[in-house]
């Protein structure tokens, strides 16, 4: 309760730069994977290494980001957010920086899985402080626009990225990531509020089982976490598997493929924009329903043009560019209605929900670059309906009960 109390004290100044030091830290994890995927042509050439190591890179950036989110949620509910959200970030911070020390591909790839495991902190431990911090409507609304801060990383990072690499060596963008979350850090140290309520209790790994058991068991958290997992799939195969998509198979210039970035990202940052000024107008129900209908679409549009041609990337990206927008509409509600769809400390429920959206992650990014291999863009955008179809389903029995989401607090 003094948690709380404290939290909520807070000057809005003082309240206002939390999330403003959260989003930047988010904004150089990132900006970590997005930058350096037009850079990873140069980084295999210069291990010499093959083209089929570039989305590897991102496939072990997310493996990291799932590898320790079951331990930072339920540790951060005990000892607390703020020194394990600081631990984060000096871990990322380090491990940007030793690969200035790799010598080839593997450890270069090593070293990407480390930086990952920044990741996690992310969600399991200062999201779910946001969350606990602010009432639903408000909550909503700051999480949309924490996003589109966040998201300036995938609309800016491959136009960066592509022309840092023609001027400067690869090596330097790790500095720069480095810089970034350093100063993040010393915002999140003077700012970040403490919101556990668990802190002192024993944490012992016969609990910690206990406690996802009980949070995997709830039917309605578990179709919420893997929906949006599957929603956020396309966007994410598409920022891995881009480079060779538009670079190595179309032909077109680097600077050609950040620039097909900006429709993309731009849409879903006016998804979140939209949703910020509907958040007190409207249900949280119905914008997640609203923005079903350009998430089906825009796959459904990206498969039919690559099915009638296999080369028509510019078709797909307007596809993926109306698919974005509905992310943009829905997710922001998604996730606070499936963070409170379980009972169980948010550090935990937060934790569970970030491992299973990274596995989901880590194997289908995996399984786009086989589909890419073996059927080109047509095989790929069929792959990606097939992951809005499944979030359409998931969402069907998530929102079953027609309460979900018909409030408006706050």
């Amino acid at each position: 309760m003094y948690n709380r109390f404290k939290t909520r004290a807070r000057s809005g100044r003082q309240a206002l730069l939390f999330p403003l030091c959260l989003v930047l830290y988010e904004f150089s994890t990132y900006i970590g994977n997005d930058m350096i995927q037009p850079g990873m042509l140069a980084v295999v050439e210069q291990y010499q290494a093959g083209i089929d190591w570039v989305p590897t890179s991102m496939t072990a950036y997310l493996a990291g980001g799932m590898f320790l989110q079951w331990l930072l949620g339920p540790l951060s509910d005990r000892i607390g957010r703020r020194p394990v959200m600081l631990a984060g970030a000096a871990w990322f911070i380090v491990a940007c920086l030793a690969t200035l020390l790799a010598q080839n591909i593997e450890q270069f790839t090593l070293l990407r899985f480390l930086q990952g495991i920044g990741l996690c902190f992310i969600g399991a431990v200062g999201y779910a402080a946001i969350q606990e911090s602010f009432a639903e409507a408000v909550c909503i609304k700051i999480t949309a626009l924490m996003a589109n801060v966040a998201l300036i990383a995938p609309l800016l990072g491959p136009l960066v990225g592509a022309a840092w690499v023609h001027v400067l060596p690869w090596e330097g963008m790790f500095i720069l990531f480095a810089v970034l979350a350093t100063i993040a850090l010393f915002g999140l140290h003077r700012a970040m509020p403490e919101t556990a309520t668990r802190i002192g209790e024993k944490l012992s790994l016969g609990e910690l089982g206990r406690d996802y058991r009980l949070v995997l068991k709830n039917g309605r958290f578990m179709a919420g976490a893997l929906a949006l997992g599957f929603v956020s799939l396309p966007l994410l195969a598409w920022i891995a598997q881009s480079p060779i998509v538009i670079i190595s198979g179309e032909h077109l210039s680097s600077y050609e493929y950040g620039l097909l970035q900006v429709p993309i990202f731009g849409a879903l940052i006016a998804g979140n924009l939209v949703l910020a000024r509907l958040t007190a107008r409207r249900t949280v129900r119905s914008l997640i329903i609203g923005g079903g209908w350009p998430i089906v679409a825009g796959l459904l549009i990206a498969v039919v043009a690559t099915v009638v041609s296999s080369h028509a990337w510019l078709w797909m990206t307007a596809g993926l560019s109306v698919y974005a927008f509905g992310i943009g509409l829905a997710n922001a509600g998604l996730v606070r209605l499936t963070l409170f769809a379980s009972d169980m400390s948010k550090g935990t429920v937060s934790a569970a929900m970030g491992m299973l959206q990274m596995l989901i992650f880590t194997v289908g990014i995996e399984l786009s670059k086989h589909a890419w291999l073996l059927g080109g863009n047509a095989l790929f955008s069929l792959f990606n309906l097939a992951s809005g179809i499944l979030w359409l389903l998931l969402m069907i029995i998530f929102l079953k009960d027609k309460r979900v989401g018909n409030s408006q607090e706050g």
